[in-house]
C-alpha cells in the first residue's frame, strides 16, 4: 500500500483564507514561495495534493503559525515496498493468505488507530475508508488456516471506521458501520470487540445529546459477556453519566458504586488490544462528566483534571479529548 501524505480536506480553503487575509494574490504568493501560480491555484481548488514540504513552506510565507503544516502530515510507514507487494499479491490471490500478511495488516490498523490520536477524523476518513474496504473484501474471499485471524482484524477495523465517522459527526454512517461491526464482533466471538462497539455507539449518542441512548449503549457494553474489567469500569461510569443527565441520581450512584467495586481488579489489568488506551485513570474523565451532571463541580474538576493529566503525550490534544477539556472549563 502506498504511503502518500495525509491531507486534511480543510487545507485548500484554509490556504485560500490565509492568502486573502494577508492581501496576497496567487501571483504574490507564488513569487514568495517559489511555486508556480497555476500550482497554487490547483492546491486551492483541490486539483492536486500538497506535499509536507509545500505545506510547511506556505505556512512560513503566510506566517500561519503551523496552521497549514498541521493539515498535511506524513503517513506512518508501517510496511516496506516488499511488504506492499506481498499484500497486493494476497489481495489478488486471496487463497494465498498467510500469517505474515495478516500480521502486516494488523500493524497497519494499529498505526491508523494511533494516528487518530493526533489527526482529526476528516483528515483520516478519505484514505482509511478505501483501505478498510479493500481489506474487508479480502477477508470475505480469504480461505485457509489464517482466514479466521483476518476476520478478527477486519472486525476491529470496521469498528474503528465507525468510530471515525462518529468522531467526525457523520452520524448516519457511524450508526451503519458500527451496526456492521457488532455483527462482525459476534461472528468472531470476541467479547472485548463486542463491548467496544457498544461503547462507541454510546459515545455517538453522547455527541448527539441523547441521554437514553447513552444509558442504553453503555449499559449494553457493561453487560457484554467477555468484556474486560477495564472496559466494564469505563462503561459503568459512562452509563452513570447518562442516568445523571436523565435526573435518575439513584441509578447513577448505584453504577458509580459498581465501578468503584471493580476498580481494585482494574488496577492490575491489561487493556485489550481493541481499547489499548484504557488505564485505571482513563475512566476518571468519565467520572468527571458524571459528577458534573450530578452537580458536584469540585469532584468533577478533580476527576477531569486527573484523567486528562494521566493521558500519554500523544493523546492529550486528540480530537476526542475536547469534550472533557470543555467540561473542565465549566467547573
Amino acid at each position: 500500500m502506498p504511503h502518500p501524505p495525509i491531507v486534511d480536506p480543510r487545507f485548500p480553503a484554509r490556504l485560500r483564507e490565509l492568502r486573502t487575509a494577508r492581501g496576497m494574490s496567487l501571483r504574490d504568493l507564488a513569487r514568495r514561495a517559489y511555486y508556480g501560480k497555476s500550482h497554487l491555484h490547483d492546491l486551492e481548488t483541490s486539483r492536486c495534493r500538497p506535499t509536507v514540504e509545500a505545506a510547511r513552506r506556505l505556512d512560513d510565507v503566510l506566517q500561519a503559525g503551523g496552521t497549514l503544516a498541521a493539515l498535511v502530515v506524513e503517513a506512518p510507514a508501517v510496511t516496506t515496498p516488499d511488504d506492499d507487494q506481498r499484500i497486493a499479491y494476497v489481495i489478488a490471490q486471496p487463497s494465498r493468505l498467510d500469517a505474515a500478511t495478516v500480521h502486516m495488516l494488523a500493524e497497519t490498523l494499529a498505526a491508523q488507530r494511533r494516528l487518530d490520536d493526533v489527526l482529526q477524523a476528516p483528515a483520516m476518513l478519505p484514505w482509511s475508508v478505501p483501505q478498510w474496504r479493500t481489506v474487508q473484501s479480502l477477508a470475505e474471499q480469504a480461505r485457509g488456516p489464517h482466514a479466521a485471524e483476518l476476520h478478527e482484524v477486519i472486525a476491529e477495523w470496521t469498528q474503528f471506521i465507525g468510530w471515525l465517522y462518529a468522531e467526525g459527526r457523520n452520524d448516519s454512517e457511524a450508526t451503519r458501520v458500527l451496526t456492521e461491526a457488532a455483527d462482525q464482533a459476534d461472528a468472531v466471538d470476541s467479547g472485548p470487540l463486542a463491548a467496544q462497539v457498544e461503547n462507541f455507539r454510546g459515545y455517538l449518542e453522547r455527541q448527539r445529546g441523547n441521554p437514553r441512548g447513552i444509558v442504553r449503549h453503555f449499559l449494553a457494553a457493561y453487560h457484554t459477556p467477555g468484556s474486560t474489567v477495564l472496559q466494564r469500569v469505563g462503561d459503568a461510569v459512562q452509563a452513570a453519566h447518562g442516568y445523571a443527565l436523565l435526573g435518575d441520581r439513584g441509578a447513577a450512584r448505584r453504577l458509580l458504586g459498581e465501578a468503584s467495586d471493580l476498580t481494585e481488579a482494574a488496577e492490575s489489568a491489561s487493556a485489550p488490544a481493541a481499547a489499548y488506551w484504557l488505564t485505571p485513570t482513563f475512566s476518571r474523565m468519565g467520572l468527571g462528566l458524571t459528577y458534573l451532571a450530578l452537580g458536584d463541580r469540585a469532584a468533577a474538576a478533580e476527576n477531569l483534571r486527573a484523567g486528562l493529566d494521566g493521558l500519554p503525550d500523544d493523546q492529550r490534544d486528540a480530537e476526542w479529548t475536547i469534550e472533557y477539556r470543555e467540561a473542565l472549563s465549566t467547573c
